[in-house]
């Protein structure tokens, strides 16, 4: 049975063989867990064997991180390295027994690294990182309790501006990088994401049998998913022929960036390449591109992502001219 308690908190009162049988009493903060609880130690029983709360689960936090790991995180591409995020919040928390770990302990983490001058966005990466070890590993009922620290918000993030370069920007970029930039890769990488709205690093990826049919296949995408993206016959024949001179490209992120402030473009804090997928997306709505289309070409899980380009749409911008109060 689950009642509520004067308190406000939740009561499991139950016997699992009956009337004569041990009898289990335990309360929580909301019905949700209590409910929980009860079909657990019903489970338990139906299994035969009896909950028993002397049995405290005392393994560290950094247990459980390797638990996570080796159930999940193994298959991550950043697994390895949200292992390391993880191990290290735990070392800063004094690695404490996982089920008494409280909030605070985090939110002090977050102080001290916001203090040091972390991203808030990556806070909030971590934060989601200590969230899904005990999510992930509560679901695989590896623990019994819920997440400690499942109250605790993300810090709200003001909306990152979103610059793209104008054709007169993007000349003089490519212009730049030509006359100035040694790297034999760069000029032909910046087209091939102004073209198709690749990440830098994914057009970087491209080998020649990704270049087939007029369309360039991107690999090991951010999603994990490949898409396709045609491009013009003059920039697929110069690309087909470059990576069988070249055998594949090499990095040339650093020379993008030293090509682009020589440029003299001015771009937000923390954009440099991505200003290139930005461009393209951009470039594609105010020219008729539908949203739905870009989404696929893009490669974004979700509508929402792609939506931040929806205002540039020419439609759009000529709805708010007719429509709007002073036209009636």
């Amino acid at each position: 049975m689950i009642r509520k308690l004067p308190s406000g908190r939740w009561q499991v009162d139950l016997r699992t063989d009956g009337r004569g049988s041990k009898r289990i009493r335990k309360s929580f903060d909301s019905k949700a867990e209590a409910k929980r609880f009860e079909t657990y130690v019903l489970t338990k029983s139906a299994e035969g064997k009896e909950w028993n709360p002397s049995k405290a689960d005392n393994r560290k936090l950094k247990d459980l991180v390797k638990l996570w790991f080796d159930a999940k995180g193994v298959h991550l591409k950043d697994g390895e390295r949200r292992k390391r995020c993880l191990d290290a919040i735990a070392d800063f928390m004094g690695n404490p027994i996982a089920r008494t770990v409280k909030p605070g302990s985090f939110l002090a983490y977050r102080a001290h690294k916001l203090q040091k001058g972390a991203n808030k966005k990556t806070l909030n990466n971590h934060l989601g990182y200590v969230n899904a070890v005990y999510n992930q590993l509560r679901r695989l009922d590896e623990i019994d309790y819920d997440n400690p620290i499942r109250n605790v918000e993300m810090i709200r993030l003001d909306e990152r501006e979103l610059s793209w370069l104008t054709i007169e920007q993007i000349r003089h970029l490519l212009k730049t990088i030509e006359e100035f930039s040694q790297n034999p890769h760069v000029h032909l990488l910046t087209r091939v994401c102004l073209a198709t709205g690749a990440r830098w690093g994914e057009a970087e990826n491209l080998q020649l049998r990704h270049v087939q049919e007029g369309k360039l296949t991107f690999v090991n995408t951010k999603s994990g998913k490949s898409r396709s993206v045609p491009v013009a016959p003059e920039l697929f024949k110069e690309i087909q022929e470059h990576l069988k001179q070249h055998g594949g490209f090499s990095f040339s992120l650093s020379a993008f960036r030293r090509a682009l402030e020589k440029s003299g473009i001015q771009l937000p804090a923390g954009q440099s390449a991505h200003v290139l997928r930005h461009s393209f997306a951009s470039h594609f709505v105010m020219n008729g591109g539908d949203i739905l289309s870009l989404q696929k070409i893009l490669g974004h899980a979700s509508i929402t992502m792609t939506m931040r380009y929806a205002h540039l749409s020419g439609d759009h911008l000529l709805a708010a001219k007719a429509l709007n109060p002073l036209e009636y």
